[in-house]
């Protein structure tokens, strides 16, 4: 197993779980982390949410041992408040801190934060600054390709990060305009390692795990980081880890088998955040466990009114037994 340092901490270099606001919860990360993922970050926390002492944004810092290693990520563009909420995000003990600028949703970038600070090259290095002055772990930094196709700066902001202390830095190889479209460009990703002496984590369009060694290969990035691609799928790390260690992986869990790890995951969520909250939240994660399926649409309608685990065990066994007949009719 090879592995990569941030400032100390030690990853094995297979796959990460990508930072995704209101996904990659702790339940989302155990799930990851109990299929293999290498590292995984936590959901943005804002940095003036948390000097003005908001509860529910100091619940998305909290880190489990399971987690480890575990980032908490950070946004904001006002390096007086990046400075507390980086003292706050101590008190939860996390292996390192990764500043978000790269998240392109509007509510982000109006107030100046998430991609919004490629626009603007200076602060982006002063908010990286104040965020390492003020930490005893390291510190990280996400970016995104640029802007948009005409401003397509990431190595000038990777190279800006090194400068002011980052200790890597992670590329996800779309603009902010392009939002979750189109093609990632793994082009910049290399350039971006080619130009800092940081570790560079690549994120964008790894979905199986030869793409996740296409990545390490064409980019030469030192961790492959995987988002949107883990969807209903965490034993893609766990297939990821074996293909780059042995060069081969087990094929895709059956329907029933991945029903129980919907249910896992589930229950998860529900343990967390109690039934009510719990399983609200868990109607959409639950219809990505369901693609592929014979009758998906219908059952993905189904866990839209999921409101009580009862409810979710009835709807594992009314799936089960309609994959079960429709298995004896094709035979």
């Amino acid at each position: 197993m090879e592995y990569i340092e941030i400032g100390g901490v030690k990853i094995e270099k297979t796959a990460a779980l990508a930072p995704m606001a209101s996904v990659a919860d702790r339940a989302y990360r155990i799930m990851a982390k109990e299929y293999g993922a290498a590292y995984v970050v936590g959901e943005m926390a804002s940095c003036k949410g948390l000097c003005y002492n908001d509860r529910k944004t100091a619940e998305l810092l909290s880190v489990t041992s399971g987690e480890r290693p575990m980032a908490v990520q950070l946004f904001g563009s006002e390096p007086e408040f990046v400075t507390g909420a980086v003292r706050i995000a101590e008190q939860f003990s996390p292996d390192i801190i990764d500043i978000n600028s790269g998240c392109p949703m509007p509510k982000i970038v109006s107030g100046g934060a998430g991609s919004a600070l490629m626009k603007t090259p200076e602060l982006f290095g002063e908010v990286v600054r104040a965020a390492v002055e003020a930490a005893h772990v390291p510190v990280t930094v996400k970016i995104r390709a640029g802007w948009d196709e005409s401003s397509v700066n990431a190595v000038e902001l990777a190279q800006i990060a090194q400068e002011n202390g980052a200790a890597a830095v992670a590329v996800h190889g779309r603009t902010k305009t392009q939002l979750y479209s189109g093609k990632a460009d793994w082009d910049v990703i290399r350039a971006v390692k080619q130009s800092v002496d940081i570790p560079v984590i690549g994120n964008g369009d790894v979905t199986t795990p030869e793409l996740c060694r296409a990545m390490y290969e064409y980019t030469g990035c030192d961790l492959v980081m995987v988002g949107r691609g883990s969807y209903g799928r965490p034993w893609l790390f766990r297939q990821i880890k074996d293909y780059l260690t042995s060069g081969s992986y087990e094929s895709d869990p059956t329907p029933e088998q991945r029903l129980e790890v919907m249910r896992r995951h589930i229950r998860l969520i529900v343990e967390d955040k109690g039934e009510r909250v719990g399983m609200k939240e868990a109607r959409r994660p639950a219809s990505w466990y369901l693609k592929g399926m014979r009758g998906a649409a219908h059952f993905r309608d189904l866990c839209s009114e999921l409101t009580t685990l009862d409810q979710l065990e009835r709807l594992i066994e009314k799936i089960k037994t309609e994959q079960g007949e429709n298995d004896n009719e094709d035979m």
